[in-house]
């Protein structure tokens, strides 16, 4: 039975608990032992009534202030102090740790967590800690010109020349399977085969409003191919083939493209001007042909030439600009070398393979060679000059929507392409080099960005001729 005073353990056990023992200063140097006397007891557990120690859940019995405490190490009695269970076989029991509320049991030393949960555990806080997983995309350069984009920290020689592969590879191939998926829509829809006995050798579907269609869009094709090379053979994000903002910047866009519209109106003029002078008679028996015969052509250009225009920016002003733009030979150790990076790490290689490339896929001879070229070498300057593909764009998708259209609204829907006079060429070139004019004082007055962030951590944007003001 329990002595007075116990009962509901909060009273002390016998009435000098309370007192503050008197303690004798402590003897320097070592003391005999006294002779016959075993060496006293350890005083703890004072009471074997107490069931807890240091260690037990608030409210347990504690010993007496001063009372003697058992050797560190030194093992309890099983069941002696605490219930069962519960036993701390190595001194004091441990105190609750970080993170642990009373009642949470313990597992191996450390306080159980939920499903999934990380804690320190018993091997400290390092232990089990996962490693981050890198993201496939690289960062772009720091302070970089467009042309310099695809330079990034993964660069290798080979990544160009594989990309460049796949894009051709990749985009013929899905233009193949276009042409059998129209067959087959033809065949289902119509019940007939297309007929190529005919004359007109380049038709592919028999109708020239289906051919017109099927061309653009294979040609619309190379604009997702281009984005996803830069993503996969480059690990870079796609939009950095739009511009130094890692994104196509849509009221630049329409900025240029009110310019646009400008420059097809003086490139109208001109072109009227130099057929009087070449005295073309060549329009003679040329009419309207009549809204029912000139809607579909209409819906089918309008809505396929500003993607066909777009991907053939993306693959040549985009691409094949940065993609040379990434050789600049900078680690070039051999005398030839370094002369040749002082050029390559200009923009220029970059403009004119691009533009090269652009005018071999084009089937215009004599003095439209030198048209198409031009045409290619003023987009992708003002590509470099204004860090993006939006002013080349605009005046792409403008410039063909007038070459389309017009033809189509007399019944032509194929453009004709061989020889052209020079008087032709300097009327359509002296407008463009009008256009580009106008772009970059434009650029200048609206701050387009022109190069990437600062190399700085944190640092803001470069705005030397940087993103517009009211822009994105």
């Amino acid at each position: 039975m329990a002595g007075p005073g116990d009962g509901d353990g909060w009273a002390p056990l016998d009435p000098d608990l309370g007192r503050e023992p008197q303690r004798e200063p402590r003897p320097s140097g070592p003391q005999p032992m006294p002779e016959g006397e075993p060496p006293a007891p350890a005083a703890w557990p004072p009471n074997p009534a107490q069931p807890h120690d240091t260690g037990q859940p608030y409210g347990a019995q504690q010993p007496p202030y001063g009372a003697q405490q058992p050797p560190y190490g030194a093992q309890q009695p099983y069941g002696q102090g605490q219930p069962y269970g519960q036993g701390q076989p190595y001194g004091p029991g441990r105190p609750y740790g970080p993170g642990y509320t009373p009642g949470m049991p313990y597992w191996d030393g450390a306080p159980a967590q939920p499903p999934g949960a990380h804690h320190p555990g018993p091997y400290g806080p390092g232990y089990g800690i996962q490693a981050v997983k890198r993201p496939w995309t690289v960062p772009t350069p720091k302070a970089a010109p467009f042309h310099r984009l695809a330079r990034n920290e993964v660069h290798r020689w080979w990544r160009p020349l594989a990309g460049t592969f796949g894009i051709a590879a990749l985009g013929m191939a899905l233009a193949i399977g276009l042409m059998i998926v129209g067959i087959i829509v033809r065949v289902v829809v119509t019940g007939e085969t297309p007929d190529t006995s005919g004359t007109d050798t380049d038709a592919i579907f028999g109708d020239q409003t289906a051919d017109l269609a099927y061309n653009l869009g294979a040609l619309a094709l190379f604009l997702p191919v281009s984005l996803a090379a830069a993503w996969v053979v480059q690990r870079r994000r796609p939009g950095t083939l739009s511009s130094v903002a890692g994104r196509l910047r849509w009221r630049w866009l329409l900025a240029c493209s009110g310019l646009a519209i400008l420059f097809c109106a003086v490139s109208f003029g001109t072109s009227m001007v130099a057929s009087a002078a070449i005295d073309d008679q060549s329009g003679g028996d040329e009419h309207w042909v009549g809204w029912g015969r000139f809607v579909a052509p209409a819906v089918v250009i309008i809505l396929l030439v500003p993607l066909q225009s777009a991907a053939e920016e993306y693959a040549f002003r985009g691409w094949m600009l940065q993609a040379v733009g990434a050789c600049t030979l900078e680690n070039a150790r051999n005398r030839v070398g370094r002369v040749l990076s002082v050029v390559f790490r200009t923009p220029w290689p970059g403009i004119v393979v691009g533009s090269a490339l652009f005018t071999a896929g084009h089937g215009y001879t004599g003095w439209g060679i030198l048209d198409i070229f031009a045409f290619g070498a003023i987009a992708a300057w003002l590509a470099v000059r204004t860090g993006g593909l939006e002013s080349g764009i605009a005046m792409h998708v403008f410039n063909n929507l007038m070459a389309f259209l017009g033809p189509a609204a007399i019944g032509r829907l194929d453009i004709e392409q061989g020889s052209v006079p020079w008087q032709v060429v300097a009327a359509d070139v002296v407008p463009m080099l009008m256009y580009a004019a106008a772009v970059v004082w434009l650029a200048r007055r609206m701050r387009v960005q022109t190069v990437t962030a600062g190399a700085g951590d944190g640092e803001a944007p470069l705005t030397a001729a940087t993103e517009p003001v009211h822009a994105s």
